[in-house]
């Protein structure tokens, strides 16, 4: 994902996408009904929409999240988007751009959906720009966080629900610069988007008067003893640290900090990943205490909020996540635009999603940038216990 996977990318696979799109014919040429020759839509009204999401491997749970919200938004509309039946084809994203890419390929060119929503993977969605952009068919990006998908290498046809990775943390900066009160360690999985949320976080502190006591990138995916970069922390004098870590890493960085010495005396920072869904549920009570930045929590106080918490967790027999909202949100905002479009065809639908406004939310009011990014508010969570379960606690909204 934006926040978990790697995302190098991997350009024989984009060649391979661009090829297999050359190959199977699906140009950008529209037919003589306006449509663009790839079956967009069907003549009983029903349109048909490709969500392409992990359903196996170690990103499961995240697509699962995805899946469930977006499906709640159609059980709650009746199975309709823009006022007609949707025919829904999910594909397997699995871990990466490898199944990834050849997974929305078919979407597109085999069972020939108007739009593809979802992706998890920050190297899937880089990997299928140049596909979705010459074939002139939308991609709605439910998660992948890679700056470049709406920074660089945006597309007229590629839209983001979700977040950029430098986004989130640079939200974060300012405050943690007030609060410090002295300088503060930096640390993140050796990645792409760990590099990424660092360099957000580092921009926005500084400039606020922050000072850097230490920065270490660890080994991604195969860090499992922390120890050696606590000590580090330890002695470096920092006042407290700002860390990103999702997943299983989040999970072993946040219980062996407490179990280090260093929880309530050393306050930890983070994204909201460090602090997410079944991550906090496994760290427990070990994340009490730590702060992070992120544009939901199932805490906020809003009736839209308490009715899609209430609607989702009947549905899913658990709370929602960020992840969720933002299969629920993708759904919202294809809604608006096929109601809104005055056709099936990718110009005619992206000429829709342009003309979008606000979106009322769970996560709060947002919209769509000029450059397809969520613009939306982020919150400063702290982790708290009640009644024996951890949650995320809003504090208020950061910038």
């Amino acid at each position: 994902m934006g926040a978990v996977s790697a995302f190098s990318l991997n350009r024989t696979i984009a060649g391979l996408a661009l090829g297999a799109l050359l190959l199977t014919g699906c140009g950008s040429s529209l037919d003589e009904n306006g449509g663009n020759g790839s079956g967009d839509g069907r003549s009983d009204g029903t349109v048909k929409i490709g969500l392409l999401v992990p359903l196996s491997g170690v990103y499961a749970p995240i697509g699962e999240d995805l899946r469930d919200g977006f499906q709640l938004y159609l059980d709650e509309h009746d199975g309709k988007l823009g006022g007609r039946d949707v025919e829904l084809v999910t594909a397997d994203e699995g871990e990466g751009p490898q199944t990834g890419v050849p997974a929305a390929q078919k979407l597109v060119t085999q069972d020939r959906v108007t739009a593809v929503a979802g992706v998890v993977n920050s190297a899937t969605a880089l990997g299928l720009r140049d596909f979705f952009d010459e074939s002139e068919k939308p991609l709605l990006i439910a998660n992948a966080g890679a700056d470049d998908i709406t920074g660089t290498r945006k597309s007229d046809y590629v839209w983001r629900t979700s977040f950029s990775n430098g986004k989130v943390s640079a939200a974060l900066g300012p405050t943690v610069a007030e609060e410090a009160e002295g300088s503060v360690y930096l640390i993140a999985a050796d990645y792409a988007a760990g590099k990424e949320m660092v360099a957000g976080f580092r921009k926005t502190f500084e400039a606020a008067g922050g000072k850097v006591a230490g920065e270490k990138y660890t080994p991604f995916g195969t860090t499992q003893d922390f120890q050696p970069y606590l000590s580090a922390i330890r002695k470096s004098g920092a006042k407290a640290v700002f860390a990103f870590y999702a997943g299983a890493e989040a999970v072993s960085f946040v219980k062996q900090y407490k179990q280090f010495g260093l929880a309530g005396r050393t306050p930890l920072y983070g994204t909201g990943f460090l602090t997410e869904g079944g991550v906090l549920a496994a760290q427990g009570t070990a994340a009490v205490g730590v702060k992070t930045s992120l544009h939901y929590s199932t805490q906020l106080d809003s009736a839209r909020n308490k009715e899609f918490v209430d609607a989702y967790t009947e549905k899913a027999g658990k709370s929602p996540t960020v992840y969720a909202v933002q299969g629920y949100d993708t759904a919202g905002v294809l809604d608006t635009a096929l109601a809104e479009a005055s056709g099936d065809s990718g110009k005619a639908l992206v000429e829709a999603l342009r003309g979008i406004g606000s979106i009322n939310s769970p996560r709060g009011t947002w919209k769509f940038d000029a450059d397809h990014n969520a613009e939306q508010t982020y919150y400063l969570r702290e982790v708290r216990a009640e009644a024996g379960t951890a949650v995320n606690t809003v504090l208020g909204e950061l910038g």
